[in-house]
C-alpha cells in the first residue's frame, strides 16, 4: 500500500447493536494503532490518544436496533496508516460491536467487529479489531508485528481456571461434560476424546471443575440451563439469541398442546390412526403447556430475554404448515418408490452406497442371509451378477456398526434391529427396494437372528413390509441425527474453529477466507451439549439408541477421515461414482447415473467453492514453498491433527501441508462441510422428518411373527399395530418440535457467496468473490431446470417434494419464509 502523508484528524464510525438498555456512549474509549512503527526495530507501531464515543444515532434496519458512533482521533501528520483499532469499556454492561470503519488517507478502512464487548473492570484489558487487510506472517507492516504476536498469544490464554463469560480465550478438552453424575448413576456417560476406546474430536475447553462423584467428568453449573462458555466472538447477536429461543418456546407450545395429558399424567399413549397424526399441526395452543415451558423458560435465561420472548410470542404467534411430506398426498410416504428416492434427495442422502459383494456381508466374513431366490424376480431379466456388473445393486447398510449395541439398546421398551436393506436401479434412475434384512443377537449363543422381507402389493405380506421398511427408516434417523449431522459436521468443525482463533491471527487471509464459515458454530454446539446430546438430553429421550447415543457417535468417529469428506471422494469411496480422467472434468469423477440430486447438485457446489479457494489462495501464495514457509499455517495444520483431531493423529491419510494443492483441497473440505454438507443434512428435516411416521425414531414392537399373541393383535388392525410401533405421543410431539427449530434460517443468516461489502479490503479478492457469487446464481437456475425435467422423478418423487437440498438462496429468500428446506448458509449456525 502507498504511504501517503496522513491529515492531522482521523474521522471514524463505530456501529453497536442495542442490548437491552445498554447505552455504551462516552463510557468507550478508541485509540488507532500504526502499520508505522513508534521506533524502528520495535515492532510496535505508533498509537493515537484515545477519544470517546459521542453523537450516537440510533436507528432500526430489519428489526436490528443499531447506534451509529461517531469518533474523532488527533494524530501526529507522521502517524501512517491505521492498521488496528483498540476499544476500552468502562460501562458497567456488555454490548454488541457490529463494525467500525475510519476515514484516512482519502480511503475508508473497515473493521469488521461483530463481537461482544465487555467492561474493562471485568476483562482487564483492550479489545484490538485489525482492519480487513490481510498479510502473510512474513508481510506483516514492522508495526502490527508485536500486536500480531500478542493477540495470539492472549487467544491462547492458560490452561488454567473456569472461564469467565467475558474471557477471550480458546483451548481445548475431551467430551466430558456429556454426564452429570452427581444427579445419580443413571446420568453416568463416559469421557469422548483422549482413549482408544472413546475417540472423538475436541471441543471448546470451559474449565469448570470436577463433579463431585467423578473426577473425569466436568461439574455442571447450578445457574441458568442455557449459562455456558463460548468465547464473545463466537456469541450469538442479540437478535439471533432473541429469535432461536422464542422460535423454540413457540415450537414446543404449539407441537406439546394436544398431549397436555400425556405431559403431565406421564400417561404416554400412541396414536390411533393416520388421521391423528395430522392433528399435530392444528392451531391449538393449550395454556397449561404454555404456563409449563413458561417456568421453564424462566429459569434458563436471563430476565430481560424472557421478557422479550414472551412479548413476541404474544405479538407474533407463528402457524406451522403441513411437513411437505403429507402436504400433497398424506399417503405417498408410503410409496415404495419415495422409500427409495430419499435415499437420494431426503436428509441422509450420503449413506447409501453401490453393493460389491452378494450377499452382502460384515467385517468378519458372516454372510447376510439375503438370498439370490429373494432377489432375483424383481431384478428385471438380469440375474444377480449382471445386475451388479452394471452398477445396478445398492445397499443402505445399517448392521456392523448397530450389532454390538442392539441387546443393550433393546431395553425399557425399545424395540430396534440392526438393518441392510437392497434397492435396484431401475431403467428411470428410480430405485426399487428388493429386500430388507433385520437382525437381533440371540440370547444364548450370541449368533445373529435374520429375518429377510421382500416387497408385497396387498395383504398381510405388504403390512408386514411396511413395518419392516418403519424399522430401517429408525436406523437411518438415528444415523442421521448422531453421525451425518452431528458428528460429522458439528463436532467434526469445532476443532478447527478453535485452532483457526488460537494459530492464524485476524490478519491472516485463511482466517478471513475461513471466519464466516465458522459463524455461531461454537455456541450452537455449546447448547447442543446443555440440551441436546447431554445425558437425559432430548436425543437421549427421543432416539432408540438413548444413553449409547454419543458412545455410538464415538464409535462411528473411528471411521471417520478427513480426506474422504471432500465430495468427490465420497461419492468414489461409496461407489456412487466413478473417477474419470477427463481434463474437462473439473471434479473427477463422473456420476453412476444422472438423477441422484444430491450428487449432481453437489458436486456443482463443490466445484464453485474449490474455483473460489483455489483463486483466492492464487492471490496470497506464489508457490509451494511460501505454503511450507507460513509459520501461522503451518501451525494451525499441526494443531488440528496432533490436538484438535488428537486420537488420530498418526493416521497415515492426514495430507501435508506443503503444496498449494494441498492446501486448496483442504480449505475446499472445511468450507464443503461447514457450508453444504451441513445444509443439505439440516434444513429439509421439517419437510420429511416433521412428520414421524415418514422417519421414526424408535420402535416400540417388533415385527410380530406368526402364532403369537402380537401377530393376532396386528392381523386384527395392521395401521393401528404400525402406529403403537412408532414413537408415543410425546416423543413424537418432542421430535417434530425438534426438526422445526433446526430447520429454519434466521433473518440475519449469511448463504454461501455473501458476505459484507467491506468484508476485505483487497480489490481482487472482491472481484474473485463477486465471480463466485455468480457462479452459484448459474447453479441457482441449473437446480431449478433439472426440478422441472419430468424425466428427472428423484428430484420430486410420489410425495412432491423438491431436491433444494443444495440449492444456494443468494437471494436470501429462505430468511424471509421461514420454513423453506432450501439456502446453503456460510456456516453450521443452527
Amino acid at each position: 500500500m502507498e504511504h501517503q502523508r496522513l491529515a492531522s484528524v482521523i474521522k471514524g464510525e463505530v456501529v453497536i447493536i442495542r442490548h437491552g438498555h445498554s447505552v455504551p456512549g462516552k463510557s468507550v474509549s478508541v485509540h488507532v494503532c500504526s502499520c508505522t512503527e513508534d521506533n524502528p526495530g520495535s515492532g510496535r507501531g505508533r498509537l493515537s490518544e484515545s477519544a470517546y464515543l459521542k453523537q450516537g444515532k440510533s436507528n432500526k434496519i430489519n428489526g436490528i436496533k443499531t447506534t451509529t458512533y461517531k469518533v474523532k482521533l488527533h494524530v501526529d501528520p507522521e502517524f501512517g496508516i491505521p492498521g488496528a483499532l483498540v476499544i476500552k469499556s468502562q460501562n458497567k454492561h456488555k454490548f454488541f460491536i457490529e463494525s467500525a470503519s475510519l476515514q484516512a488517507f482519502n480511503q475508508t478502512i473497515h473493521f469488521n467487529c461483530n463481537s461482544w464487548m465487555y467492561p474493562f473492570k471485568k476483562t482487564k484489558a483492550d479489545r484490538v479489531f485489525f482492519s480487513n487487510t490481510s498479510y502473510l506472517p512474513d508481510q506483516t507492516p514492522s508495526g502490527l508485528m508485536e500486536l500480531r504476536k500478542s493477540e495470539l498469544k492472549s487467544l491462547r490464554g492458560k490452561r488454567t481456571g473456569e472461564r469467565k463469560e467475558w474471557d477471550r480465550i480458546y483451548d481445548y478438552d475431551c467430551y466430558n461434560d456429556l454426564g452429570n453424575p452427581d444427579k445419580g448413576r443413571k446420568h453416568t456417560r463416559p469421557v469422548l476424546g483422549g482413549s482408544v476406546s472413546h475417540p472423538y474430536p475436541r471441543r471448546l475447553r470451559t474449565g469448570r471443575p470436577p463433579s463431585n462423584e467423578d473426577l473425569f467428568t466436568e461439574s455442571h453449573s447450578g445457574k441458568d440451563s442455557l449459562d455456558i462458555y463460548v468465547p464473545p466472538d463466537e456469541r450469538f447477536s442479540p437478535k439471533k439469541l432473541s429469535a432461536f429461543i422464542l422460535n423454540s418456546f413457540q415450537a414446543t407450545i404449539h407441537f406439546l398442546s394436544p398431549e397436555e395429558k400425556s405431559l403431565f399424567q406421564q400417561d404416554f399413549s400412541s396414536f390411533h390412526t393416520f388421521e391423528e397424526t395430522h392433528r399435530m399441526f392444528s392451531s391449538n395452543r393449550s395454556h397449561a403447556v404454555e404456563e409449563w415451558v413458561k417456568g421453564i423458560l424462566k429459569k434458563g435465561v436471563p430476565e430481560d430475554l424472557y421478557r422479550e420472548v414472551i412479548h413476541a410470542s404474544k405479538k407474533n404467534p407463528l402457524k406451522f404448515p403441513l411437513p411437505q411430506i403429507i402436504a400433497e398426498n398424506g399417503m405417498a410416504w408410503l410409496d415404495d418408490e419415495e422409500f427409495g428416492r430419499q435415499m437420494l434427495a431426503g436428509i441422509n442422502p450420503t449413506r447409501i452406497q453401490c453393493l460389491e459383494v452378494f450377499p452382502p456381508q460384515d467385517k468378519n466374513g458372516v454372510r447376510s442371509s439375503i438370498k439370490r431366490s429373494h432377489i432375483e424376480h424383481n431384478l428385471g431379466d438380469l440375474t444377480v451378477v449382471e445386475a451388479m456388473n452394471q452398477w445396478r445393486l445398492f445397499i443402505l447398510d445399517h448392521h456392523d456398526y448397530l450389532m454390538p449395541y442392539i441387546s443393550r439398546i433393546n431395553t425399557k421398551g425399545v424395540c430396534v434391529y440392526a438393518s441392510r436393506t437392497l434397492l435396484f436401479l431401475r431403467s428411470d434412475d428410480t430405485l426399487k427396494p428388493i429386500a430388507i434384512e433385520l437382525s437381533l443377537t440371540g440370547s444364548n449363543d450370541g449368533n445373529e437372528i435374520n429375518r429377510v422381507f421382500v416387497p408385497s402389493s396387498q395383504g398381510t405380506e405388504a403390512a408386514l413390509w411396511q413395518l419392516a421398511k418403519a424399522h430401517v427408516a429408525t436406523n437411518d434417523s438415528v444415523y442421521h441425527h448422531l453421525i451425518s449431522h452431528w458428528l460429522q459436521t458439528h463436532a467434526i468443525v469445532e476443532p478447527f474453529i478453535i485452532a483457526t482463533r488460537r494459530q492464524l491471527s485476524e490478519m491472516h487471509p485463511i482466517h478471513r477466507l475461513l471466519n464466516p464459515h465458522f459463524k455461531d458454530t461454537m455456541h450452537i454446539n455449546a447448547l447442543a451439549r446443555r440440551i441436546l446430546i447431554n445425558s437425559g438430553g432430548i436425543l437421549e429421550k427421543i432416539l432408540f439408541s438413548g444413553e449409547v447415543s454419543m458412545k455410538l457417535s464415538s464409535e462411528l468417529y473411528k471411521r471417520w477421515r478427513f480426506d474422504e469428506q471432500g465430495l468427490p471422494a465420497d461419492l468414489v469411496k461409496r461407489g456412487m461414482a466413478l473417477e474419470d480422467e477427463d481434463p474437462n472434468n473439473p471434479t473427477g469423477v463422473q456420476l453412476l447415473f444422472e438423477d441422484y440430486p444430491y450428487g449432481a447438485d453437489g458436486l456443482e457446489i463443490w466445484t464453485a467453492i474449490k474455483t473460489w479457494v483455489t483463486e483466492f489462495c492464487s492471490i496470497f501464495y506464489e508457490d509451494n514453498n511460501s505454503v511450507e514457509t507460513d509459520s501461522e499455517l503451518q501451525a494451525w495444520w499441526w494443531e488440528i491433527q496432533y490436538v484438535g483431531h488428537g486420537d488420530k493423529c498418526h493416521k497415515e491419510w492426514w495430507y501435508q501441508m506443503t503444496t498449494c494443492s494441498t492446501l486448496i483441497e483442504t480449505l475446499t473440505i472445511l468450507i464443503w462441510i461447514a457450508s453444504a454438507i451441513h445444509a443439505s443434512v439440516n434444513f429439509g428435516q421439517y419437510a420429511y422428518a416433521g412428520y414421524p411416521p415418514n422417519r421414526p425414531t424408535l420402535c416400540r414392537k417388533f415385527i410380530p411373527k406368526e402364532g403369537t399373541f402380537e401377530y393376532a393383535e396386528f392381523l386384527k388392525d395392521p395401521d393401528k399395530y404400525y402406529l403403537k410401533m412408532l414413537p408415543d405421543t410425546f416423543e413424537m410431539s418432542i421430535g417434530v418440535a425438534l426438526v422445526e427449530v433446526l430447520s429454519w434460517h434466521t433473518s440475519d443468516e449469511v448463504y454461501l457467496g455473501q458476505r459484507p461489502s467491506e468484508w476485505t479490503d483487497n480489490e481482487e479478492v472482491r472481484h474473485k468473490f463477486e465471480k463466485f457469487n455468480g457462479t452459484l446464481k448459474e447453479i441457482e437456475g441449473k437446480i431449478m431446470s433439472r426440478n422441472g425435467d419430468p424425466k428427472l422423478k428423484n428430484r420430486w418423487g410420489p410425495a412432491k417434494v423438491p431436491f433444494n437440498g443444495l440449492y444456494p438462496d443468494t437471494s436470501n429468500i429462505a430468511s424471509k419464509v421461514r420454513i423453506t428446506g432450501k439456502g446453503i448458509p456460510n456456516s453450521i449456525s443452527i
